[in-house]
């Protein structure tokens, strides 16, 4: 006799209806997703964008899905702990958003799968080992362009046809650091000024009181003419202060595409809060058997141009027209 069918009758015998593939999932364990992330958990923009996409998903809180968030609050050496935790609390995948996070979760497990989200060159940094085939337990979402670089020196050149020196604003905590002392987004971006005939200047600050005063005081020493802020974590989180006092010395600024809040002259890129949304869908291949190695890295394309007119009167620059034409969006 058919097994299932024995159980089915036995179950009937006893009053008890056939579950349903639904109903079966339904008494299965709730799954926990395991968060960490560089900053603090008040108003996170990363934490509301996961949530209401796991909803879109069908993932109700408390009923489809548990979240074990940990947050760093800009002290990146707590990164480490905090991910062991996550481990030892058994989550079944750990979401990670930047560079030292992901370096914190794939060093804390090689079983847990492990979803990234800004994460700026995951195969330079050593995460996966293509985008195409990861081939460990870490995958997910970059808004990397090899070729960004590139173009941001042809923006400060449109923008400053006599610009011979740069000073670029990055992070003493994100991974990757070869012997010089530079990451891959560091190296990238050296090497286009390099090629572009200017003079790289690289400020790396750390989190989460930078040294911003004494940078620009190196700025002036070295004769910075403009400012380049990467989008890593400490000029995303103090953008507003950077081009303050970028503006305040009549600098031109250009920044990430997703800090065009902070009032500098340009901000370019793929936002990293597109890949926020996509975080979940990985997730959820995941939870249903997909192995983390076998789903190819995902990388965000769509680039904006922010051009900031009225930073622009205050420090005396007059945007040209061939630059203005390429403007996603211009704030008057």
């Amino acid at each position: 006799m058919d097994r299932r069918c024995f159980t089915h009758r036995a179950l009937v015998s006893l009053g008890i209806s056939w579950l349903s593939p639904q109903s079966l999932s339904q008494t299965a364990r709730m799954p926990r997703l395991g968060m960490l992330f560089n900053g603090s958990p008040d108003n996170n923009p990363a934490v509301i964008a996961v949530h209401r996409a796991f909803e879109r998903l069908g993932y109700r809180e408390g009923a489809e899905i548990a979240y074990e968030s940990r947050f760093a609050q800009g002290q990146l050496e707590r990164l480490p702990a905090l991910a062991e935790d996550l481990v030892a609390q058994g989550v079944d995948v750990i979401a990670t958003f930047g560079g030292p996070p992901t370096s914190a979760a794939v060093r804390a497990t090689h079983h847990i799968p492990v979803v990234f989200a800004i994460v700026a060159d995951p195969v330079a940094v050593g995460f996966v080992h293509s985008l195409e085939r990861p081939d460990g337990n870490a995958t997910g979402i970059t808004n990397h362009d090899p070729q960004q670089a590139q173009q941001q020196m042809a923006l400060m050149r449109m923008l400053m046809p006599g610009l011979q020196r740069l000073a670029i604003v990055s992070d003493a905590d994100i991974p990757g650091a070869d012997a010089s002392g530079l990451a891959p987004i560091e190296r990238g971006n050296v090497a286009a000024a390099k090629a572009a005939g200017i003079a790289p200047q690289v400020l790396k600050l750390r989190s989460p009181t930078p040294d911003l005063e004494g940078s620009f005081a190196a700025m002036e020493t070295e004769g910075a003419q403009a400012v380049l802020a990467l989008e890593v974590p400490v000029a995303i989180a103090h953008r507003k202060r950077i081009a303050q006092l970028a503006t305040s010395r009549r600098l031109p600024t250009l920044f990430s595409a997703g800090s065009s809040d902070a009032g500098g002259v340009l901000s370019y890129g793929t936002k990293v809060d597109d890949t926020w949304p996509r975080v979940p869908v990985y997730v959820d291949r995941i939870l249903k058997g997909a192995k983390p190695g076998d789903l190819p890295v995902e990388v965000i394309t769509t680039k904006n141009l922010v051009i900031n007119l009225k930073t622009a009167r205050e420090i005396g620059i007059t945007i040209p027209p061939e630059l203005a034409k390429l403007a996603t969006r211009t704030v008057e």
